[in-house]
């Protein structure tokens, strides 16, 4: 029933997508999505670094609560995102240092929590990549209900189950699968003019004209 159900994940972004994006930064694949996609903005890093990339394993459970996360952690397989709405609410904590492990262990490539974490002493010192709205010590319930592979929102962020995730310290964005191609040739060629404006400042050669030429069209008074 409706609030209380299990699919399969039956499509992933591929592989490939996966690897392209990993050396992507997340502001520049942001910039090529118009900056509209920025729900995942109060979800922060809670690890030591690293950047994160993988088909999106979603779920969607009663705040304060991780039953189907514990469900979601035995179905995914290899190189998925676990993401998790909870709502946004941090009064109990999601996951912890102990299903931090299992995931690593599975071979997962991160988890994403809208709401929050608890044991952010161990989480904080690894390099596997855990998102968070919050940290409590306060532990979570395994009732029920929630759903898993549905689609999701994370601060209006709409996540569809085996779309792309990508994260880096700035943060987190969901590339739908379908885009893939095209948003990574619209990044990597932002990357590319981001690389050449780069040499120019280190080389003090920085083109700065447009400055003066965009003020006067939005209709600012130069002080004499």
């Amino acid at each position: 029933m409706i609030g209380f159900r299990i699919y399969e994940l039956q499509e992933r972004v591929s592989s490939a997508w996966v690897e392209k994006f990993r050396d992507i930064p997340v502001a520049n694949i942001s910039d090529v999505m118009s900056r509209m996609s920025a729900g995942g903005a109060a979800l922060r890093p809670m690890h030591a670094g690293g950047a994160l990339s993988g088909p999106a394993f979603t779920v969607r459970t009663r705040p304060g609560d991780n039953l189907m996360v514990h469900k979601a952690l035995d179905m995914a397989q290899a190189g998925d995102v676990i993401v998790v709405d909870a709502g946004g609410d941090l009064s109990n904590a999601i996951i912890g240092e102990l299903m931090v492990n299992t995931a690593m262990r599975r071979g997962l490539a991160g988890i994403i929590i809208h709401g929050a974490i608890r044991d952010i002493g161990t989480i904080s010192r690894g390099r596997f990549p855990v998102y968070a709205g919050g940290i409590t010590h306060r532990g979570p319930y395994k009732d029920g209900p929630g759903e898993i592979n549905v689609a999701v929102s994370l601060g209006g962020m709409v996540v569809t189950p085996g779309d792309l995730i990508v994260g880096d310290e700035d943060g987190l964005l969901c590339v739908p699968r379908k885009e893939a191609e095209a948003i990574h040739r619209a990044a990597s060629e932002k990357q590319t003019l981001e690389a050449r404006i780069m040499q120019d400042i280190m080389n003090d050669r920085l083109d700065v004209r447009w400055i003066d030429e965009s003020l006067p069209q939005r209709g600012c008074d130069f002080a004499r």
